[in-house]
């Protein structure tokens, strides 16, 4: 069962869970799902004219696939991205989703070209905070908004900068950060693989754990070296 009737960020982690691990979803199940996902488009609450959470999950933030609590605006937003990403995934030929998809990347674009046109703002392949950043970067790596490998790109090679010395970055979460930097195919995304390697590599020979999110760590550390 995908669709948590109370929650859009569980049912968006239930189907990122189902192609973390290689899953085949059903027409139907998919069908439903992204017709429900593309049904909180624009509600009161959504960011930017994306997906809305529930009042719950607005007061008291969402667990991102990794397990960092997000809360605030961030919630809001990285929930905007993951729920477009989800629906990208899903790839259902419905003109609602479709439509509703349209209207969310819209709205994250307008997001992005009022920061490029502040004077201060000299990274394209970053949004607002190393949280939302990396929300971004998983919406451009399914397809979402624009100038895909510019911007993945240059948010990678940001990291560099935000490293702090115990293979991890200042102020971008650790575990969100590796998931996304591992599906992407450049130099600098490897660079900083290769920067959090002694960490991945302790999570990695650790003995497989079963609760959630450190199953889903210690296999996102397996991948991520595997890539390097």
């Amino acid at each position: 069962m995908l669709i948590n009737s109370a929650s859009l960020s569980e049912t968006v982690d239930a189907i990122n869970a189902a192609r973390f691990d290689g899953r085949t979803l059903a027409a139907a199940e998919r069908g439903e799902a992204a017709r429900w996902i593309a049904g909180r488009q624009g509600l009161p609450g959504a960011y930017a004219d994306t997906f809305a959470g529930f009042p719950s999950e607005r007061e008291k933030g969402i667990l991102l696939f990794t397990g960092e609590r997000i809360t605030s605006a961030s919630a809001r937003h990285i929930l905007g991205e993951e729920s477009s990403r989800a629906l990208r995934y899903l790839g259902v030929r419905d003109a609602k989703v479709t439509a509703a998809l349209d209207r969310a990347n819209e709205g994250l674009m307008r997001c992005l070209a009022r920061a490029e046109a502040d004077p201060r703002y000299t990274n394209p392949g970053l949004f607002c905070c190393g949280k939302c950043s990396v929300g971004l970067w998983r919406n451009l790596l399914s397809g979402g908004l624009d100038r895909h490998e510019e911007r993945l790109s240059l948010g990678a090679s940001h990291l560099k900068s935000m490293r702090d010395g115990t293979d991890q970055w200042r102020k971008f979460p650790f575990w969100y950060t590796v998931l996304a930097l591992s599906e992407m195919d450049n130099a600098d995304a490897r660079k900083e693989l290769k920067h959090a390697a002694p960490k991945l590599e302790r999570a990695a020979k650790a003995a497989a754990p079963s609760p959630p999110y450190a199953r889903r760590r210690h296999e996102i550390a397996v991948r991520a070296l595997n890539a390097l």
